[in-house]
């Protein structure tokens, strides 16, 4: 049974036909042996791909391509890349379910585009960022408020090459949500220390960015 009801493909193939510019691959890594969610993880992106000529699927086995997993930078899976023109770092870690799915389709579009439709203010901003910033968000399916952190930290990472964004499903991810000590989502982590609890407006958000990379060593770029 397809996830993507027949009302919403419709929808997407309307959306990605008029609104898709360059070619997007959608690059999933996910694992023969148990692994949670990675095969549904699959199955999304498949279908998603078959909306549009323009969505590319690719599918590696988190195990036995591990040149690819370092190449994207994956950790852990199910995971997924959205590609564009070239790798702007956003990534979905944990099937984008619920609202998420939101996330997903806005990621693929704003991808495909290569522009992120910040503010001339938040551009300038980022213009100044020269060091390696990766930002998590954590979200859960049923959190109404999450896609709005997500897309937003994704459209820093498609505006600067010194940033990449992942969203990351906290029930899918449970020792990681322990780890930065996930209570309520959405919350976001900066440079693993800095930390965001709820969504925020954008120019927060950027300024949040601006003070977490001025506090600590810089990480490797991407």
């Amino acid at each position: 049974m397809p996830l993507i009801g027949s009302k919403e493909r419709e929808f997407l193939v309307k959306e990605f036909s008029e609104k898709l510019v360059n070619d997007v691959r959608l690059v999933v890594f996910t694992q023969e042996m148990p692994c949670n969610f990675c095969r549904e993880t699959v199955e999304v992106a498949t279908e998603i791909s078959q909306t549009s000529p323009k969505v590319k699927l690719e599918v590696y086995d988190f195990v036995k391509d591990q040149m690819k997993a370092q190449e994207f930078r994956i950790d852990k899976i199910p995971a997924m890349a959205v590609i564009g023109a070239k790798d702007y770092g956003v990534r979905f870690y944990g099937i984008p379910s619920g609202y998420e799915f939101t996330s997903l389709i806005g990621a693929v579009l704003d991808v495909s585009r290569g522009v992120s439709s910040l503010s001339q203010k938040s551009k300038d901003l980022l213009k100044g960022v020269d060091q390696a910033v990766h930002i998590q968000v954590f979200v859960t399916p049923t959190c109404p408020y999450c896609p709005a952190a997500v897309r937003l930290a994704h459209r820093l990472a498609i505006e600067s090459d010194m940033i990449w964004a992942d969203m990351v499903e906290a029930n899918e991810f449970v020792p990681q949500a322990q780890k930065y000590g996930v209570m309520s989502v959405p919350k976001i982590i900066i440079n693993e220390k800095h930390e965001i609890s709820g969504a925020l407006p954008e120019e927060m958000f950027v300024d949040h960015v601006m003070h977490a990379i001025s506090q600590r060593e810089p990480l490797q770029p991407r």
